[in-house]
């Protein structure tokens, strides 16, 4: 345990110089940042490449390992209350920090257009359900569509519940193979991290300008604000009243995850860090941890709901339209249930953004303004993101061991 202490400080020290140093790189270099974009396409593509082998295994193995229909129904119900709640109060956190700081003057949208709105094809609740469904569970797997794996993950692991012992077995053993082969895969690409999280950091610096980030900073202050009080006040209170632990502590502790996902931007890519690290740094079990994250890495959009509360907003300032009491809780209501509903679908974010602007009547030019800062800011949310799947493990994780 202290080897694995020492190796994932010096990772977390690394990762941080990566990040300095990628931000100094990308600023006074920036043709060269641009250059060598390569290296972190190739550390997102080798972490890419070991999730759906390790979604997969890993949710049949922890529900044959939970035993039951019953005891599945409880965490399940558990686990998306949680996420639920999080990323509600993302959203009421979104809202009233925009009620606060009324940022955004009417501004004309005559010459703004966002093409990409019009290749969005219009949402209904059939086309959201049907996503659900893996019509061909190897395109599913080809394609990576996560939650159509993760829902035939939970058939596949209910039916085997049904199976005699001696057929689970060789089941077990050969997807616990599976899911240890992926985490020993998982140990290599993390210590590429420092040099993939250097060059991705620069790619993005270089790729966006800082002239960018200067002309909208009250927006990205904003949004980071929220995000920023989310991750340090917000979740660590829940955690520390359903979990009574030390929250700070265990943040810490798997900390590691947190900066993965920033320098990523992406919550799948950065799930294999996510179970190694809240199995072996914050001390959750493996069975829990297994069904939770994978899950959490598709439906759970805390920083993903705040960003898009505080867009739309501001968007709505733009055009000159002044929200009510009563639509600003509707806003609340739509980006929650499109944070689940929307999860199988491509480009979720873009689909809810499109969806709920939509619905409200604002104009989805204005997405023209924003879109600039869109992957800096990406990078921010999804963090968030996945800091919230780390709190509900172990809130999940801490209900399951009270109850054995």
């Amino acid at each position: 345990m202290i080897k694995r202490i020492k190796k994932y400080a010096t990772t977390n020290t690394l990762v941080l110089f990566g990040i300095l140093f990628g931000v100094l790189f990308g600023s006074f270099l920036p043709e060269l940042a641009l250059q060598q974009k390569l290296i972190g396409a190739v550390f997102i593509s080798f972490l890419k490449m070991l999730v759906v082998p390790l979604v997969f295994s890993s949710i049949f193995i922890a529900i044959l390992g939970l035993g039951s229909l019953q005891h599945l129904k409880n965490i399940g119900l558990r686990t998306i209350g949680l996420y639920l709640l999080t990323t509600a109060l993302a959203v009421l956190l979104a809202i009233i920090a925009m009620n606060l700081f009324a940022i955004g003057e009417p501004a004309s949208k005559e010459g703004l257009e966002f093409a990409k709105a019009a290749s969005i094809a219009p949402f209904s609740f059939e086309t959201m359900i049907l996503s659900f469904i893996p019509t061909n569970i190897f395109g599913a797997l080809s394609n990576g569509s996560m939650m159509q794996i993760i829902v035939f993950a939970i058939l596949f692991g209910v039916a085997s519940l049904y199976l005699k012992p001696l057929q689970q077995e060789p089941l077990i053993n050969f997807f616990t193979a599976i899911s240890e082969a992926m985490l020993k895969m998982a140990e290599w690409v993390i210590i590429m991290t420092p040099i993939g999280v250097f060059s991705l950091i620069s790619y993005v610096i270089a790729d966006q300008g800082i002239d960018v980030v200067f002309g909208l900073w009250k927006y990205i202050l904003v949004v980071v604000g929220v995000i920023v009080f989310h991750a340090i006040l917000t979740l660590p209170t829940i955690l520390a009243f359903f979990a009574k632990t030390n929250p700070y502590k265990y943040l810490s502790d798997v900390r590691e995850a947190s900066i993965m996902a920033f320098s990523t931007a992406s919550s799948a890519a950065t799930l294999p860090v996510s179970l190694r690290v809240v199995e072996e740094m914050g001390g959750v079990d493996s069975k829990t941890a297994s069904f939770v994250l994978p899950l959490g890495a598709t439906v759970s959009m805390d920083g993903t709901a705040a960003y898009l509360t505080v867009a739309v907003l501001y968007i709505a300032n733009l055009a000159g339209v002044a929200l009510s009491f009563g639509d600003q809780v509707l806003l609340g209501i739509t980006v929650v249930a499109l944070s689940v509903g929307v999860a199988a679908l491509p480009s979720a974010s873009l689909v809810m953004m499109v969806v709920i602007l939509n619905q409200i009547g604002l104009p989805v030019e204005y997405m023209a303004l924003i879109v600039a800062v869109d992957r800096i800011l990406d990078m921010c949310r999804t963090s968030l993101n996945v800091t919230s799947d780390l709190i509900v493990t172990k809130i999940v994780d801490q209900f399951e061991k009270a109850r054995s």
